[in-house]
């Protein structure tokens, strides 16, 4: 049977579809820095292979005997680099699909940086030769988590997006697309664009908040600036920051939010709605 490595595999998205590939019985090899991390979050049952993107010999033995390969890579500033290293192994070693994990926004010249690095990666996996498919989720409905200090403090969640409408997705349904992909044929070449069943405003999200923790919470709007000057008080580092306000500013210019089905298609199963995710980590967000 067909062997996948995945690369994240203890990231949001990655953990997850080394979830779905195991219990669908596919061989797998997660691809991890810290062996010990990776061994107490996917199970000691799942074989690792140990090394880093930014060494081509480490990449080059985890390939071994892989046939197909999930690449995500966390947005940092060298993931253009991380990436392409892979996608040139997994050349080299003949690999017979790949499936990447980008994001919906992606372009070449987007003023978010992780959008950019994420075109560039996919005009690169394009021309590598290899069979390709590419996923590009939108919004992370588990990025709402960062929220929870200042819901439990002060019973608000406070980011630059009023007039954002988004269908966030949770990464559960992204690994299911993904697992979908990498174990069924006719997907080469394709681009799918996932979401979740609704778009949702910040002011759904702090009602929906209210019901999962029994207590009032409200969406408190701030500005761009008054944002980015939280997040470096917060300790991110001034590019994380500048990045992380740049999205919130596209997803303001996309009034359509546009949902599509492809999660649906792909998996034979309905995305989960927001208020499940949250309802399910209401402990988190309580005082």
């Amino acid at each position: 049977m067909t062997k996948v490595l995945v690369t994240g595999a203890t990231g949001n998205v990655g953990s997850q579809v080394v979830k779905e590939l195991a219990g669908r019985g596919v061989p797998l090899r997660a691809f991890v820095r810290d062996p010990d991390r990776a061994a107490a979050a996917l199970g000691p049952e799942v074989e690792l292979a140990v090394g880093d993107l930014a060494d081509p010999a480490s990449i080059q033995a985890a390939l071994e005997g892989v046939e197909r390969v999930f690449l995500a890579c966390g947005n940092l500033p060298p993931q253009v680099a991380y990436e392409t290293n892979l996608i040139d192994a997994a050349a080299r070693a003949g690999v017979a699909r790949l499936v990447k994990l980008s994001a919906l926004g992606a372009g070449i010249g987007s003023p978010v940086d992780f959008w950019d690095w994420h075109a560039r990666i996919e005009e690169h996996l394009g021309a590598s030769g290899i069979p390709s498919v590419v996923l590009r989720p939108r919004y992370d409905m588990t990025n709402l988590l960062a929220f929870a200090a200042t819901v439990r403090a002060a019973g608000a969640v406070f980011a630059p997006a009023e007039g954002v409408k988004v269908p966030m997705i949770d990464p559960a349904d992204v690994a299911a697309t993904a697992a979908a992909v990498l174990t069924s044929d006719g997907h080469e070449g394709r681009t799918y664009e996932l979401t979740g069943p609704e778009p949702v405003t910040f002011h759904d999200v702090a009602a929906q908040l209210s019901e999962a923790t029994g207590r009032p919470v409200q969406f408190v709007p701030v500005p761009d600036a008054a944002a980015l000057d939280g997040l470096r008080q917060a300790g991110l580092p001034d590019w994380l920051a500048a990045n992380i306000v740049a999205v919130f500013a596209m997803l303001r210019q996309d009034p359509t939010a546009q949902v599509t089905d492809a999660v649906h298609a792909l998996t034979a199963r309905q995305p989960r709605h927001l208020s499940e995710l949250l309802s399910g980590h209401a402990a988190l967000f309580a005082p």
